[in-house]
């Protein structure tokens, strides 16, 4: 369709029909193509006019706009049409949204009535209710029921309760907290040690320490009282010196707290006492009793140590381990004591 705004000779009047049977032609092919697929696309129509869209809309307003026209007049077309299949894609959209929402509705109902069947007492609603039951029955009796709850009988304290357990938790650390203020309140307490000073021959001596200090912290205690009356002290260390209590080698780490807490013994007697005292039992009463007796703590040079270790009593000792078993005392002799 040749038209009135164009110009030109006759040789472009017949160009401009070529290119409108072209045009033609071209139309046909796109609506032979669209009528295919839309037969091939009805089950997945969504999908093919999601992926060519653009393609759709240009090959719409190319059939729609058959004949030489201006820019003007095919964007016009152009957006009508695209405007049209965006509507059209719109009702479908909406269509398949109500389809959805009415099947989802027929389920829900479907399943409520499969629920009120298998209860109980849906039966004996129906035979005082049905359908001649009024609006203010119905609701009285769904209100009843509904009210049902837990039995509280039923112990649930296996259940998680994270109150419960936010209590027991604050309880715990309550309990902890009190027990650290225990135990330092304990080991802040005095305890005085007699021991002797060991080179050969005893030197009886007492000494106050805290019960949280350990045996090091005791040591260098020992040392300065020692070191104004014996030379070989004056230049020694703590590390330089060892505590031989019921005859077992103290490690310098060990607290006197510890000793005491978890009642320690040693080969000859307690680990735990400080003090000195004899046993005073009968020996025809108790003497098959483990003695309570609590010998002075020995305070040695390392160096006298190492030159007497293999000459008693020195080599009766050995390093102390927690835990291990030193068997009954045998301080009298022969007698054991279990």
């Amino acid at each position: 369709m040749f038209s009135s705004n164009a110009v030109g000779n006759a040789s472009d009047a017949a160009k401009i029909r070529r290119l409108e049977e072209q045009r033609r032609v071209s139309a046909l092919e796109v609506e032979k193509q669209k009528e295919k697929l839309a037969a091939e696309s009805d089950k997945s129509h969504i999908v093919a006019f999601a992926s060519s869209k653009s393609e759709a809309i240009d090959a719409a307003a190319s059939a729609a706009s058959v004949g030489l026209q201006t820019k003007a007049q095919f964007a016009e077309k152009r957006a009508a049409v695209k405007q049209t299949l965006e509507a059209e894609a719109k009702a479908r959209e909406t269509a398949d949204e109500t389809l959805k929402a009415k099947e989802k509705d027929k389920k829900r109902k479907k399943q409520k009535k499969d629920a009120k069947a298998k209860l109980s007492f849906a039966d004996d609603e129906e035979e005082f209710g049905g359908e001649d039951c009024d609006d203010a029955s119905a609701s009285a009796k769904r209100t009843k029921f509904a009210t049902v709850g837990k039995n509280p009988t039923v112990d649930t304290n296996f259940l998680p309760d994270r109150d419960r357990e936010n209590a027991e938790l604050a309880e715990r650390e309550g309990l902890k907290m009190a027990y650290v203020e225990r135990t330092n309140r304990v080991k802040a307490e005095l305890l005085e040690i007699t021991f002797s000073y060991w080179d050969g021959g005893g030197h009886r001596r007492k000494c106050e320490v805290l019960k949280g200090d350990t045996i090091g912290a005791f040591l260098g205690k020992a040392r300065d009282a020692l070191s104004g009356e014996f030379r070989e002290l004056r230049h020694a260390t703590g590390d330089g010196l060892m505590y031989i209590k019921e005859d077992l080698i103290m490690p310098h780490n060990v607290s006197f707290h510890d000793l005491i807490v978890n009642k320690a013994r040693g080969k000859s007697g307690p680990l735990f006492h400080f003090d000195v005292h004899d046993d005073v039992r009968v020996m025809g009463g108790g003497a098959a009793v483990e003695k309570d007796e609590s010998h002075a703590g020995k305070v040695i040079h390392r160096t006298w140590y190492d030159k007497n270790k293999h000459i008693f009593p020195a080599s009766r000792w050995e390093v102390w381990e927690p835990g291990k078993s030193y068997g009954g005392y045998t301080i009298h002799g022969s007698e054991v004591n279990g």
